[in-house]
């Protein structure tokens, strides 16, 4: 599956208006935020960090560590590729300076499920000119939803209980 693939963009641009926000700002690092890779279709673990900013407008631009570029085969956007911290630093400033972006944060870590971004990469992304509001109403909508395989999968299992449930009962009440 490439990244993105299937993703409604429709639905996250009406979203982000709703937050009054300019985009998404997804981040990972060895896997600390696994919104962050499940909306974009990741699997595995990188050694190095990640961000993909979904516009309100425009087209996705991804930022990769050169040597974990392959994860980001078939983007739907721009991947564009950093070695050094002040590479990325520099790209950070240039893609989000100005912008209002969601970020998986909660205010005091009224969620903890949803804070998975440290406070010292937000402090970069404020720092780099651009303010951060939760993508809480994001992760929910994109992220916490089980695909079509998944339902499904819980569906068979709910029913081989269910099975497992009358035949316990019946077992039960025939031992009286």
């Amino acid at each position: 599956m490439k990244p993105l693939e299937g993703f409604d963009f429709a639905a996250l641009k009406t979203l982000l208006a709703e937050l009054r926000a300019d985009a998404w700002l997804l981040y990972d690092f060895r896997g600390i935020n696994p919104a962050a890779t499940r909306v974009l279709g990741i699997h595995g673990m990188g050694t190095r960090r990640f961000f993909a900013l979904l516009p309100r407008e425009g087209k996705a631009i991804a930022l990769a560590h050169r040597i974990e570029l392959a994860a980001f085969d078939g983007f739907p956007g721009e991947v564009r590729p950093y070695a050094a911290w002040p590479e990325l630093h520099e790209q950070l400033r240039a893609l989000v300076g100005g912008k209002t972006v969601a970020m998986e944060i909660s205010p005091r870590d009224a969620v903890p499920y949803l804070d998975r971004v440290p406070h010292g990469v937000v402090e970069l992304i404020e720092a780099s000119g651009a303010h951060v509001v939760s993508s809480g109403v994001l992760v929910s909508r994109f992220a916490a939803r089980w695909s079509p395989a998944e339902l499904a999968g819980h569906r068979r299992a709910a029913e081989a209980i269910a099975e497992i449930a009358v035949a316990t009962l019946q077992w039960a009440g025939s031992e009286l």
